[in-house]
């Protein structure tokens, strides 16, 4: 049983975690940055300079930016230093307007902005952003997380130097998380200790709502409620499920101007982590509690693998996000933490090796992927199926399996990652 202090730090955790964002999160933080930059300059800027590292450039370029009708990084890096205010976080970019929008390509169309690879860091979440005008020159600096502001100078003078680890890591190293000290939290912390985690249920389900009132992306979502698409599939729990959580990834990468909550800096991380259980939810018409018990489990779940796996890898996150879903759609159906365990090594079994080529429109078609798994995980692990330690990567320890499946992403298709960079940046 944790003690009220863990909960609070595990509660801080998810907070810091689980937050409003508009727009994929790379360029947008790409974005922030540059307004950091610009704010520290104190003037509109002459000329930008960003230097990002690979997994950066990789998410940013195939993506809409919010308000603009654009794809790509020029747009969010003229718009963050013309009207992005840094306080507002992944939400750098709220206050666009057309206007501002027309400005942002005038910039572009002067050849002001350089952007290129970072060479020589480590971090696969890095972004230096340097502005200057009338002379004077200032830098900024985001690595380990999207809003982590690492560096601060104005004219050679060094204003902010924090080279430590984010505060996220810091409150995660105090409480180490287990999958079974996650559960533990989501199923016996007091409800309205963990009732805040509605808000991710309320801002998601809305983007979805409006992505099928629209035409956004390769309408993923919509088409899965077509007349023939129903004939094909049905009309069931399993079909909105995966129409909800693919319309509002549509609306997202598209570049809608609509908030959804994001998990460990990736908002479709959020919406996979939110949706198919909010989905499951209601159609089982499951009490209050029961429906924050299973986003809390299927959030925190996300966030602890994502603690060993890395804000960015060559992994899609939608394997993170949807395993966290399953083990919030398995508690739904009946299932303790056994079978949480189970649905958790199905989902490592299958679609382990699934690869990031980037933030982009047919993101909407790996999350329906990644969540038709989580269903099919859940379903296995309430009939007592569960992938056998003697398959593959799978081990009895279901902590070991979740190590398993990190080091793949995170070390083992390096050589992958660099691979698919080249291809992006190399194609005709």
């Amino acid at each position: 049983m944790l003690s009220s202090s863990e909960r609070r730090k595990i509660i801080d955790l998810i907070n810091c975690e689980v937050v409003p964002a508009i727009g994929c999160t790379e360029p947008i933080a790409v974005a922030l940055c540059t307004a950091r930059a610009a704010e520290t300059l104190g003037a509109e800027p002459e000329r930008i300079t960003v230097r990002l590292s690979a997994n950066i450039l990789k998410n940013a370029m195939g993506v809409g930016i919010p308000g603009t009708g654009m794809i790509g990084l020029p747009i969010a890096v003229a718009l963050g230093a013309l009207i992005g205010r840094s306080e507002y976080r992944l939400e750098v970019l709220r206050d666009v307007t057309p206007e501002a929008v027309e400005r942002g390509r005038e910039m572009i169309d002067r050849r002001c902005i350089s952007i290129g690879l970072k060479e020589g860091v480590c971090e696969k979440l890095y972004i230096e952003a340097e502005v200057e005008a009338d002379g004077h020159r200032a830098v900024a600096v985001i690595a380990g997380g999207h809003t982590d502001f690492v560096f601060v100078s104005r004219d050679g003078e060094v204003l902010f130097d924090k080279r430590t680890p984010a505060e996220c890591d810091d409150e995660a190293g105090e409480v180490p998380l287990t999958l079974a000290r996650v559960w533990d939290f989501a199923m016996t912390s007091p409800v309205d200790e963990l009732r805040f985690i509605l808000e991710t249920r309320r801002l998601n389900m809305a983007a979805a709502e409006r992505s099928f009132a629209g035409e956004y992306g390769h309408c993923v979502g919509r088409t899965l409620r077509c007349d023939r698409e129903r004939k094909v599939m049905g009309d069931s729990i399993f079909t909105r499920i995966l129409s909800y959580t693919s319309a509002a990834c549509d609306a997202r990468m598209a570049g809608a101007m609509i908030p959804v909550m994001s998990n460990s800096g990736s908002g479709n991380q959020g919406i996979a982590a939110t949706l198919p259980v909010a989905v499951y939810a209601d159609e089982m018409q499951a009490t209050e509690e029961q429906t924050i018990r299973a986003l809390a489990l299927s959030h925190l779940t996300v966030i602890y693998i994502k603690q060993s796996l890395g804000r960015l890898s060559a992994l899609c996150g939608c394997v993170v996000a949807a395993t966290g879903s399953s083990c919030g759609i398995t508690y739904l159906m009946g299932g303790g933490y056994d079978q949480a365990a189970a649905a958790v090594k199905n989902m490592i079994a299958n679609l382990t090796g699934m690869i990031c080529d980037g933030a982009k429109p047919s993101c909407a078609m790996k999350l329906t992927s990644g969540v038709s798994t989580a269903v099919l995980s859940a379903m296995m692990a309430m009939d007592g199926r569960c992938v056998s330690p003697v398959e593959g990567i799978i081990e009895e320890d279901v902590d070991r399996c979740i190590r398993n499946l990190t080091t793949i992403g995170r070390e083992g298709m390096d050589e992958t990652d660099r691979l698919v960079l080249r291809i992006m940046t190399n194609k005709c």
